[in-house]
């Protein structure tokens, strides 16, 4: 199975999705594409200088959002399939694409592939690269397994502290996966990471377009954007992903 693209989606209440796409594509230097869905509850992130779509952003009507991931592929049934026999589950099927449940509750869809292959550049020193999977930890292990097999052609390997696993893409792919070990047993969520090549600068960025400090890391720093939800600021290579040094 060959994951032809990847699509970074933010969540976020109905009641304050304005404010998220607002900040967001500010924050990515994009434009909004015009509203979908039944109820004008999607939108793409659209970049400049031909380079391709790798974010959008949804309106939910209950929790308070997270993120999760779309992979643009060539064959929607034979991903759904692979997904199913590894443990998978359907949360909702539609004409061309579905919504699937991992092995620990963490939402994905399978959508078609549109022929997106040009990653968009870095914008102010920072690029919004990575959703991070938040995984309690009796069922971490099973998370690993279940995304390693998925994506064999991806790199799977431990990150940089015990509690993190790294799932690194083929080159061109715009979005890379982390897997976290929670400290405590809670439903599994998703949140967006940005490579940072300068964290300070980045965060006094954010704060300025209206989003709020709320914890400091080894070598990340945590914030709450203007519709309520938290992501993270990392010191990793803008470019290629990687830990910075």
């Amino acid at each position: 199975m060959s994951i032809r693209w990847t699509y970074a989606f933010i969540d976020r209440p109905t009641g304050s999705f304005e404010r998220a796409h607002t900040f967001w594509t500010a924050v990515t230097d994009t434009r909004l594409s015009e509203f979908r869905g039944a109820r004008g509850e999607f939108v793409t992130l659209l970049p400049g200088d031909g380079a391709d779509a790798c974010v959008k952003a949804q309106g939910v009507d209950s929790g308070a959002g997270g993120a999760h991931l779309d992979f643009a592929v060539d064959d929607v049934p034979d991903v759904v399939k692979s997904a199913l026999r590894l443990g998978a589950d359907i949360a909702a099927e539609h004409e061309g694409w579905a919504v699937l449940r991992s092995p620990a509750g963490q939402l994905f869809c399978a959508v078609p592939w549109h022929g997106e292959s040009v990653r968009p550049p870095v914008v102010r020193g920072s690029r919004l690269d990575q959703v991070c999977v938040d995984v309690p930890p009796s069922l971490y292990d099973a998370e690993v397994a279940f995304w390693s097999a998925l994506l064999a052609d991806w790199t799977s390997a431990p990150g940089s502290r015990p509690e993190f696993h790294v799932l690194k893409p083929p080159p061109g792919l715009p979005i890379r996966i982390l897997l976290q070990r929670l400290g405590e047993e809670r439903p599994a969520s998703a949140h967006l990471d940005l490579a940072c090549a300068d964290i300070t600068a980045t965060r006094t960025r954010h704060e300025e377009l209206g989003a709020a400090f709320v914890a400091q890391g080894a070598h990340w720093t945590v914030m709450r954007d203007p519709a309520g939800g938290t992501y993270c600021l990392t010191g990793r290579d803008p470019q290629t992903g990687g830990l910075a040094g």
